[in-house]
């Protein structure tokens, strides 16, 4: 008979210890629904909007905020009061820099030290090492947003200032600023940017901050090190983000423009420069920014179905955007190759892969399949609206990129507690959520392989 004390260490899950890691995906999400349902309440005070909203109205719009996503059931520019579009800013820069991020400010700021616990899960959001200076890393992160923030927020205001006034062209570019770098995607203007669509002061201007958040504060962070000469050679991680992001955006703004070039109701009524500029934004934006400088409802579907693919893949990890992430597709991709190259190992950049990482990517987009079958599923069942319509605003929500083809303003009321359920699971991620329904236990006892039969 096998002591109890032996049976105990054998057999314990991980997530039962005391410590232990399974215990992070409930924090996660505990963290963001103690911010997001209160907020949610609050919106639905008059002092916050100008004809009031419904519970679930408001519950919508306090997730999109929170989730960076930037769907809105109400018009932002004209719905909310100042207190309200205030409080809007807030939830976007609590829910860009993350829940892990702000948790560990507020401790610090009353003097409390983190746990262990606490601390190796903030590392572990932030996508860093174990041994790093966690207090350092958090006031990086801050002074990098509001940098970044306060930069956009300046070039925006010699545009707005000029054309609203003072008080009014400030605001304006301090809402964008913010909402740009964190990805978003909510604007003071009704039709989002499409009133800007040749000013390349603005479009640069947001592009840069939604591209920088989407790169994510590992990449930041490591980029820094490497030129302040604090290390010799950069991350694998960030060596991918560099090279797929610029490759997305070329091969975005060209796809937008060859398809949409000869479209009088998007490209084909701009000039030769406004054509490359507004296909440059939207293929930035596609990425879980939110914002759009041309009429998506009249896209044609080829340039729908293509903007779906850039929505899904998404932004960097531990970055302000969503998605199943850049370096989850890159990888996905490169196993995919080596596959049929019938190559034994991953290799990328003279670096090799390990099948953790392989089997995690795989988890991911697999997870997020499903996730995103069973909400389309739903969402055909309580809206009428055609099917690329659905499988568009679906994946929008899910990636929380925030653009729409027009379902989200007509959605019913079973149908926007979908959209926030997607939008929540989009933001924690959906490994996240898997590992917080799932029991993990780990086994001593391995079996013998045999091949299966596939494709």
């Amino acid at each position: 008979m096998i002591p109890r004390f032996h049976q105990s260490r054998v057999y314990t899950p991980a997530h039962e210890r005391k410590g232990g890691k399974g215990r992070e995906p409930q924090i996660i999400m505990a963290t963001f629904l103690l911010i997001l349902l209160p907020c949610a309440v609050l919106l639905t005070l008059p002092v916050f909007s100008v004809s009031g909203l419904s519970i679930t109205d408001a519950l919508f719009t306090a997730t999109s905020a929170i989730s960076v996503t930037g769907l809105g059931v109400v018009d932002t520019g004209t719905h909310f009061t100042l207190s309200g579009k205030i409080l809007l800013m807030i939830l976007m820069q609590i829910g860009g820099l993350g829940q892990m991020t702000l948790s560990a400010v507020l401790l610090y700021m009353f003097g409390v030290r983190l746990s262990l616990q606490q601390q190796a899960l903030a590392k572990e959001a932030l996508g860093q090492e174990r041994r790093i200076n966690l207090r350092r890393l958090v006031k990086r992160i801050i002074y990098f947003a509001l940098i970044a923030e306060f930069i956009g927020f300046v070039i925006l205001s010699f545009r707005w200032v000029p054309e609203m006034g003072w008080g009014t062209g400030l605001f304006y570019a301090l809402f964008h600023a913010i909402s740009a770098f964190n990805n978003a995607g909510f604007s003071l203007f009704s039709d989002s940017m499409v009133g800007f669509v040749g000013d390349p002061l603005v479009i640069f201007s947001l592009s840069a901050l939604f591209i920088l958040g989407g790169l994510g504060f590992t990449v930041i962070g490591d980029v820094t090190h490497k030129l302040s000469g604090e290390r010799k050679h950069l991350q694998l991680h960030t060596k991918i983000m560099l090279v797929a992001t610029p490759t997305l955006l070329i091969v975005g703004t060209l796809m937008f423009w060859l398809l949409e070039r000869n479209n009088i109701a998007t490209l084909g009524a701009l000039s030769a420069g406004d054509q490359w500029l507004a296909a440059f934004f939207q293929s930035a934006t596609a990425r879980t920014a939110g914002f759009n400088s041309i009429d998506l409802a009249q896209m044609s579907s080829a340039s729908l179905l293509f903007m779906i693919l850039l929505m899904l893949i998404g932004a960097g990890s531990t970055s302000t955007g969503g998605g199943i992430k850049v370096s989850t597709f890159v990888v996905a991709a490169a196993a995919t190759y080596s596959f049929l190259r019938q190559k034994n190992h991953i290799v990328l950049f003279r670096r090799t892969i390990g099948n953790q990482t392989v089997t995690k990517a795989l988890a991911i987009i697999v997870v997020s399949g499903l996730i995103l079958f069973v909400a389309m599923f739903a969402l055909m069942i309580t809206e009428k609206a055609p099917f690329n319509v659905i499988v568009f605003e679906t994946i929008s929500a899910f990636a929380t990129v925030g653009v729409s083809a027009g379902l989200t303003a007509e959605l019913s009321e079973p149908g926007k507690l979908i959209m926030v359920v997607v939008m929540v699971i989009g933001r924690i991620g959906p490994l996240t959520l898997a590992y917080m329904l799932a029991r993990p236990e780990k086994s001593l006892i391995r079996h013998p392989e045999e091949p299966v039969f596939t494709g």
